[in-house]
């Protein structure tokens, strides 16, 4: 039986962009990887896939109880190590946490895990995006303890916690099985920051190959082939799934007293990750 290395993050910090990284590193296409296969073979998966379920309840989704999606989770955890020999890779956005006597994490399933931190105050604005709700209502939600987005297409439900849970849960405990990485980071030194991924999975990535895979996955390219052919994951209230893929966009969207109020809601995770503005 296989084990699975973990993607986690909150929505919108750019678990997509790292899966997509990973495909065109692992595969290493002459030509960028499609998005629409970041899902194919055994490479990378989502804990959250509607089909992993149903193989152990084959019942109307719709009928299946909060509980029950949280009685299936942690087998649907070993069913996806089994799936191969060796390990693959697995978004989450599940915090790590006990839920209802439960946790959310199959921990025996798991050799380790990759977290994405992106600045709150950009989440914000991309999360409400995607939620199709105004940047108010996505500001209560980043600060809602033991929140759960609801069932989505053909994802089922994903225990979030707040935005604060959701770091602390995955990067508050620092070992050797862990590895964090900032959005930011990413963005600003893309050659440090996969980099040093590489080094953490022991992944030989020679710099030509290196850059190959942080060029076929770029915002630019990604955006681009968005524009070619509709991205599956896009939620029905987003015009693009790809947004704008920038850092500090915060500035001139959030008011002061928005801006104010994540801080307040998140601050100590925030001042972890240097991400608490001057003045507040």
């Amino acid at each position: 039986m296989g084990k699975i290395v973990w993607l986690a993050s909150y929505p919108k910090s750019g678990n997509t962009w790292m899966r997509a990284f990973l495909h065109n590193l692992f595969r290493n296409p002459e030509e960028p990887l499609p998005l629409n296969q970041l899902g194919g073979g055994n490479l990378t998966t989502s804990d959250s896939g509607l089909h992993w379920y149903r193989a152990l309840d084959p019942r109307e989704p719709g009928t299946w109880s909060a509980d029950e999606i949280a009685a299936m989770r942690l087998k649907v955890h070993e069913n996806i190590a089994a799936t191969v020999p060796g390990s693959i890779f697995c978004k989450t956005h599940c915090a790590l946490f006990e839920l209802n006597g439960r946790m959310t994490v199959n921990v025996a399933s798991s050799a380790g895990a990759i977290y994405i931190v992106r600045n709150p105050l950009d989440v914000a604005l991309s999360f409400a995006d995607y939620l199709g709700v105004e940047v108010d209502i996505a500001i209560k939600v980043l600060g809602e303890r033991f929140f759960e987005l609801p069932r989505n297409g053909d994802a089922v439900t994903s225990p979030l916690g707040s935005w604060s849970q959701n770091v602390e849960s995955w990067t508050g405990n620092p070992n050797p099985a862990l590895h964090v990485v900032r959005y930011e980071d990413m963005l600003d030194q893309p050659v440090t920051a996969f980099g040093g991924l590489t080094k953490f999975l022991g992944v030989p990535a020679p710099p030509d190959r290196l850059e190959k895979a942080i060029q076929h996955a770029s915002f630019d390219e990604l955006r681009t082939q968005e524009d070619r052919a509709e991205f599956t994951e896009r939620s029905p209230s987003q015009e693009r799934f790809f947004r704008s893929g920038k850092s500090g966009e915060w500035r001139d969207k959030l008011s002061d007293d928005e801006v104010a109020r994540i801080v307040g809601d998140h601050r100590e995770q925030m001042s972890r990750f240097g991400y608490i503005p001057d003045g507040f």
